[in-house]
């Protein structure tokens, strides 16, 4: 490349970038994915490097973020929000690490803290006396804008700091409250919630986000306070800038004191003494990144010690004392080339996208999920838009929404069929649902198909042996019209079949009749009832004890086991109502499959708690929520989901959901903490489980009342 070329070049990558900073972080619309982004800068910053003579001030490289918004008052950050240098593999991320020896000396002992690295919005938090008087965005690191009012109606942010107990493993007295605190972190919107709030903003007619990044960045600057309060957002708080009156000698210690003043903070972070634990725990996470109720788009591993952290120093704007390990690309861009449609076992009609081949995470996409029909018309998703696919592990890719700057006419709106493709019937759409369905449920092949691929699925009656393949074999042959059938197969129907030897018809014939021995929550998960998994299966299971009970029982008899509501215990009732069902019952009795529970139906063990409804929010010390449930159940009470007039307790743990609390608040519901909760059972606080000696005992109150809010370390002003 000619010297000419090299600068045309990173001209270009600095314009481009600057275009995505603005699309990204001004519009919050996004036209590329973040690993598109990634590349671009990744590129000029390799670039910059070898030709540090190219490097001028105003380069993407030498800025932490976007400018700050006109609409909001300009804050200097006293202490500078750096940003992160990014490693993409464990090659990187030694790099760092042997750098780091060099700078420290190869004998230096190095500790290490990983946390997750939550795709939010970067906030500071000024508390005086411990009260908060201003937060801030990080802006361009330098400057950021001030969104005070708005970060105040946060329900995890709290206004008034309340330390709640002596810091674990330190001898730092209680009541600590720096004269001048300064505290970062992020603002996040949980996926489920993301989800929820598209959909009513969508049923608003108001513009939809593109994630739950844009989401929050969004809610967070909203120009109307009440705004924001609406927005289900939550914080972490992941370090310090300022602070006086408190020395804090490592990042760990920092996190811990953090907690002890009612901030909330990961309980996903680690301190490691090697290196090569830091970088497993890592690894770690790229399996489990699916399991947080959040995004995260890699780990952050910093150096424990601030006195080695000062030693490093920084690099531009980047500390050399923590790296950004990120997660292999999730998103990308492709070409829509067609939408299709297909039957599911209800008769639901899904679309689906047919898209250009494209790498994600390293797996080729090809076909992506939409939803339904009302997500494609609110996002304005047309064949042949360039559209963002997401993957998030295991999970169906799907279309997050077209890149609507790139649409150059020849896009085409896509409608909803009229009838099935399977069959040809004419489908219908219930009132108040998004779902298309196809009613011909007893004939339609398609919807028998699904059905038959769902009982034979691992979840529910795990066949072995019979497969997609398999199952297209029965239904187009005529030999299996229902589940049942399946166990009316012999040899004599596999004769003459290319494929089928003798070997593999008895295998296959075996795991049929092994399968009639399945628990009974399998068999109810394997009938396909609408909105019925494996929790409520296992439910149900075991409060009725058998087919035939549970199909006689009523949608109130239902609806009054804790857990499963209206709508799951309508859909019950009325899968039994069905002649069709009665008759499959019937049908499956006959041929021998078990539709008796082997175990004994479960049965309280004691009334203490006997009408009580409670609802349980955040992280209680010495139990998990599994444990508490289970404890409350024993005693005759039952536990729900979310708060509603017939509650008569809200649980309150660390880091309590904000729609519970308000939820709570608003209906005037008593709160209590876990001590609160056991003396309700006439149990002594700490008698529950052995693990309420641990250190995260520390971060939750020790009243053992029924509280205000203001007692459990819960500011409301």
């Amino acid at each position: 490349m000619t010297t000419d070329d090299l600068v045309r070049r990173v001209e270009s990558l600095r314009e481009q970038i600057r275009y995505h900073n603005y699309c990204y972080y001004v519009l919050d619309e996004p036209v590329i994915s973040d690993a598109e982004y990634d590349a671009l800068m990744r590129e000029l910053r390799d670039l910059e490097a070898a030709h540090p003579e190219l490097v001028t001030p105003d380069s993407p490289t030498q800025r932490t973020g976007a400018p700050p918004s006109e609409q909001f008052a300009k804050v200097q950050h006293a202490v500078p929000m750096l940003s992160l240098a990014n490693a993409f593999d464990e090659a990187g991320v030694r790099a760092w690490y042997d750098r780091t020896l060099r700078l420290l000396g190869n004998n230096a002992h190095v500790a290490f803290v990983v946390e997750p690295k939550i795709d939010g919005l970067a906030v500071t938090l000024i508390y005086r006396d411990g009260v908060l008087v201003r937060g801030a965005t990080r802006g361009d690191g330098e400057i950021g804008e001030d969104v005070t009012a708005n970060l105040r109606t946060i329900p995890s942010i709290p206004l008034r700091l309340a330390p709640f107990s002596q810091m674990p493993g330190t001898a730092m007295p209680q009541h600590i409250i720096p004269p001048l605190l300064e505290v970062r972190g992020e603002v996040y919107m949980r996926i489920a919630d993301f989800m929820r709030l598209n959909e009513q903003l969508a049923a608003a007619g108001e513009k939809i986000a593109a994630n739950p990044r844009n989401a929050a960045a969004g809610s967070l600057r909203q120009k109307d306070p009440s705004v924001t309060a609406r927005r289900p957002l939550r914080f972490f708080a992941y370090g310090i800038g300022q602070v006086e009156g408190v020395e804090l000698l490592t990042q760990w210690e920092t996190l811990q004191f953090l907690r002890t003043l009612g901030l909330p903070v990961n309980r996903d972070a680690r301190r490691f003494e090697r290196f090569e634990d830091a970088l497993a725990y890592c690894r770690e996470w790229m399996t489990r990144r699916d399991e947080l109720e959040y995004e995260v788009d890699g780990v952050v591993i910093k150096i424990d010690s601030f006195a080695q952290q000062t030693e490093l120093g920084v690099v531009g704007r980047d500390p050399r004392w923590a790296i950004a390990f990120k997660f292999p690309a999730r998103e990308a861009t492709s070409r829509l080339l067609d939408i299709v449609v297909n039957v599911g076992r209800t008769g639901v009609i899904t679309p689906n996208a047919v898209i250009e081949p494209v790498n994600i995470g390293g797996v080729t996409v090809r076909n992506a999920s939409l939803h339904n029909a009302d997500y494609i018309a609110e996002r304005d998703i047309r064949i042949g838009d360039y559209v963002i696919v997401k993957r998030a592990g295991d999970v169906i890719p799907y279309i997050v929404g077209p890149v609507v700057a790139r649409r150059d006419g020849s896009e085409r709106v896509w409608q909803m069929p009229a009838t099935c493709p399977a069959c040809g019937t004419p489908l219908e759409r219930a009132e108040g649902e998004v779902a298309y369905r196809c009613p011909n449920f007893g004939i339609c092949p398609a919807q028998i198909t699904r059905r038959i691929e769902h009982f034979v699925s691992r979840s529910a009656m795990d066949i072995a042996g019979v497969g997609e393949k398999q199952v297209q074999l029965f239904v187009e042959r005529g030999w299996v019209q229902d589940v049942a059938d399946l166990y009316t197969l012999t040899p004599e129907h596999f004769n003459g079949i290319e494929g089928y030897g003798s070997k593999r018809i008895a295998n296959l014939l075996n795991a049929i009749e092994e399968s009639k021995n399945r628990p009974l929550h399998r068999l109810i998960v394997g009938l396909g009832i609408r909105y019925v998994g494996e929790v409520v299966a296992q439910m149900l299971a075991d409060h009725f004890g058998s087919l035939d009970a549970l199909a006689a029982a009523s949608a109130d008899e239902i609806d009054d086991l804790e857990g499963i509501g209206p709508a799951i215990a309508a859909s019950v009732a009325e899968y039994f109502s069905r002649p069709e069902s009665k008759a499959l019952i019937q049908k499956l009795k006959r041929v021998g499959v078990r539709t008796v529970a082997t175990g004994p139906v479960v049965a309280p063990k004691g009334d203490t708690l006997a009408g009580k409804t409670f609802v349980i929010t955040g992280t209680l010390p010495s139990m998990s929520r599994e444990e508490v449930s289970a404890l409350i159940v024993a005693h005759g009470g039952k536990v729900s989901g979310s708060v509603s007039r017939k509650t008569d307790y809200l649980v309150i743990g660390n880091d309590p959901g904000g729609t519970k609390f308000t939820r709570a608040q608003e209906l005037g519901i008593p709160m209590i903490d876990e001590a609160g909760l056991l003396a309700l059972f006439g149990m002594a606080e700490g008698s529950a489980s052995p693990a309420a000696e641990n250190d995260d005992a520390a971060a939750t109150t020790s009243r053992g009342t029924i509280a205000e809010p203001q007692q459990l370390g819960l500011s409301l002003d």
